[in-house]
C-alpha cells in the first residue's frame, strides 16, 4: 500500500483536476492511502471532504504581487508552512501538485523528504508555485502546450474533467443536438429561445454582475432566456420572466450543454469544461494575475467557439449592442463538443505510476 498526497487548493481551478485524478488513482489502486493538503480558507474545505477524501490544512503563504512590508514575513510564513507540510509528506510515496498557495511549501517539503513529485499545470502560462516546483522534478504535465520554460517539454495530457462533465460528454457523442435540447429542458427553459448563461467563476464576479444588472432592461425584449450564477457571497437580484439569478450552479454539465451562449471568466477549468460541452462563449479574462486567463481562451477563439473581451470594455452598452452578433456566432459554432480532455486523468495517473516505478 502506497501513500499518495495531493496538493492543490484555493480555487476550483486547482481542486477539481486534483479530485478527478484522485478518483482515477483510487479506482486503479484501491488499497492506497490518499490525502489532500489545503489551506484554511480555500474551497478545498468543502469540495475535498464532499468527495470522500481526507484533508489536512497548512498555513497559507501569501505573497502580494507588489512589494510591501508584508514581504518581510514571507520567509517565516514559508518555514511554518513547510514544517506543517512535512507532517503529511514525510512518509508519502508520491506527491501530486497542481499549483496555488499550498503547492509551493508542499514541493519544498517533498524535496527535503525525497518524495517523488508529479506536477500538473492547468493554465497555458504556469503560475509561480508550479514554476518553483519544476526546479525539483522532471515529472511534469500540462493541459495545453506551454511554449517556454520547464513546462515546454512536459507531457501533454489535457485537463481532467469533473465526473458529471465527463459523463455528459460520453452520453452526448451519439446525438449532440438532442443532448443539448434535453439539457435545456431539464434546466426548465424554452428550447425555442436562446439560453445565455453568465458566471464569474466559483466565487462570482461583482464586475460582471453589475454589467448584467445594468443591461437587463434593454435585454428584456431580446427574445432570450438568461441564467445567471451570481456567486454564493453575492446578493441574489430579483428574477424576471426571462432572467433567472441563482447563487451557484450544481448541475454544470447541463448548463454547458443547454446554453447557446456562455459569458464567463476564462479560468483553465472553465475553458476545459466549456471545450468539452459548450457551444460558444464570450470570455472576460480576470484582469489581475499573470495573464493566464487570456491565454487559456485563445485556442477556443481560434476554433471559432469563443470571443475575448477585456473587462474594461465589457459594459452594459457593449453587451446590449453585441448580443445579436454573439448569438449568431453561437448559432454558427459547431454543435459538437470536444473529447480532447476525455482521458487526461488516466494519462496523469500513468505518469504518476511511472514516476514512482509502478508502471506496468
Amino acid at each position: 500500500m502506497a501513500s499518495i498526497v495531493f496538493a492543490g487548493g484555493g480555487t476550483a481551478g486547482h481542486i477539481e483536476p486534483a479530485l478527478a485524478i484522485a478518483r482515477q488513482w483510487a479506482s486503479a489502486h484501491p488499497d492506497d492511502s490518499i490525502v489532500f493538503l489545503g489551506t484554511a480558507k480555500g474551497l478545498e474545505n468543502s469540495l475535498v471532504p464532499a468527495a470522500g477524501f481526507q484533508l489536512f490544512n497548512i498555513p497559507k503563504v501569501s505573497i502580494s504581487r507588489k512589494p510591501t512590508l508584508k514581504w518581510l514575513r514571507t520567509p517565516f510564513d514559508l518555514i511554518a508552512s513547510v514544517k506543517a507540510a512535512n507532517g503529511v509528506i514525510k512518509n508519502a510515496d508520491l506527491l501530486f501538485g497542481f499549483g496555488g498557495y499550498v503547492s509551493g511549501p508542499a514541493y519544498i517539503s517533498a524535496t527535503i523528504n525525497q518524495v517523488t513529485t508529479v506536477i500538473h499545470e492547468a493554465n497555458t502560462k504556469p503560475g509561480w508555485a508550479n514554476k518553483l516546483g519544476s526546479l525539483f522534478t522532471k515529472h511534469l504535465a500540462v493541459s495545453r502546450q506551454v511554449h517556454a520554460g520547464a513546462f515546454s517539454g512536459a507531457l501533454l495530457t489535457g485537463l481532467p474533467l469533473r465526473k458529471d462533465v465527463a459523463k455528459a460528454l460520453n452520453q452526448s457523442e451519439g446525438n449532440w443536438l438532442q443532448s443539448r435540447a434535453d439539457a435545456k429542458a431539464r434546466l426548465g427553459f424554452d428550447n425555442s429561445k436562446p439560453l445565455i448563461f453568465i458566471m464569474g467563476g466559483s466565487q462570482g464576479s461583482v464586475a460582471i454582475n453589475s454589467v448584467v444588472a445594468q443591461a437587463l432592461p434593454a435585454l428584456e425584449h431580446a427574445g432570450v432566456s438568461m441564467l445567471h450564477s451570481v456567486g454564493r457571497n453575492n446578493e441574489i437580484p430579483k428574477a424576471r420572466d426571462f432572467y433567472r439569478p441563482i447563487a451557484y450552479v450544481e448541475n454544470m454539465a447541463d448548463v454547458y450543454l443547454g446554453s447557446d451562449l456562455i459569458i464567463a471568466r476564462s479560468g483553465a477549468v472553465t475553458c476545459s469544461e466549456f471545450c468539452a460541452l459548450g457551444r460558444y462563449a464570450l470570455f472576460i479574462p480576470l484582469p489581475v494575475g499573470n495573464g493566464e486567463q487570456f491565454l487559456n481562451a485563445q485556442e477556443l477563439v481560434g476554433e471559432g467557439r469563443a470571443k475575448i473581451v477585456d473587462q474594461k470594455n465589457f459594459t452594459s452598452s457593449y453587451l446590449v449592442s453585441e448580443i445579436d452578433s454573439l448569438l449568431q456566432s453561437a448559432k454558427s459554432a459547431p454543435v459538437e463538443g470536444s473529447t480532447i480532455d476525455a482521458h487526461a486523468a488516466e494519462k496523469i495517473v500513468a505518469l504518476g505510476e511511472h514516476a514512482m516505478g509502478r508502471a506496468q
